[in-house]
């Protein structure tokens, strides 16, 4: 069994095991430190995918493509940062993660903001960020199943956005709300729904413009390169 399904298991059934843990036992809040047991959860994922790309035994050119597009995708970032949210890294995010897989997909949008807060501001959101990123991109490997078209990316970049605002907003709630419970996280999530609308108006209008075409450039590259689908 290797390495990364391992760390995945594990962090399974310690994320299973503290989810219950709040909901039954909700006394527990006071004494455990859930910012770190998050943060703690984020980095073993993180791990997973990382000793699964290395398994992965892939040569130069194919390391050095998913370099290039995480660098792409986070300087793509950095000029948008005086808009709240617009982040047009995801859309090329999701374009590779559909091309190439999704252990590459999860490396190009993990990589992102760990590239890019370098100028934007590093901190414990960083990991939230990686994390969030990193599971847009491997989700969208499994929309090949469907061949979506320009109207199916832009409905997946909707739903990115907001999938990506939730798990991150989960950094606010455990870091600045108090006490920590249904109403207070209802609250977090809230709060940041124009955050996340403006999100998911990036993604579909980078998406519908330019989804297509990058789909089709970033096949010649794969076929290019004899990409094994991972």
């Amino acid at each position: 069994m290797s390495k990364s399904y391992i760390f995945l298991g594990l962090v399974s059934i310690i994320g299973i095991g503290f989810a219950v843990s709040f909901a039954l036992f909700p006394s527990l809040n006071a004494l455990v430190n859930w910012g770190l047991m998050a943060i703690l959860l984020a980095i073993l994922v993180i791990l997973a995918f990382f000793f699964k790309f290395e398994s992965m035994a892939l040569g130069s050119k194919e390391i050095a493509l998913v370099s290039i597009l995480a660098t792409f995708s986070a300087v793509l970032r950095i000029p948008f940062a005086a808009i709240p949210s617009f982040q047009p890294c995801t859309f090329l995010i999701i374009c590779s993660g559909y091309v190439f897989g999704p252990v590459a997909g999860f490396m190009v949008g993990a990589m992102t903001p760990l590239i890019s807060n370098f100028f934007l501001g590093q901190g414990p959101w960083t990991l939230y960020q990686m994390l969030a990123w990193g599971l847009i991109g491997y989700s969208a490997a499994y929309l090949r199943r469907f061949t979506l078209d320009r109207k199916g990316f832009i409905i997946f970049g909707i739903a990115s956005a907001y999938i990506f605002g939730f798990l991150t907003n989960i950094y606010f709630w455990l870091y600045f709300a108090y006490p920590l419970t249904l109403n207070t996280l209802i609250f977090a999530q809230l709060s940041s729904l124009w955050l996340d609308t403006s999100h998911a108006i990036g993604n579909a209008l980078f998406l519908g413009v330019f989804g297509v075409r990058t789909v089709a450039i970033l096949e010649r590259y794969k076929k290019r390169f004899n990409w094994v689908y991972s």
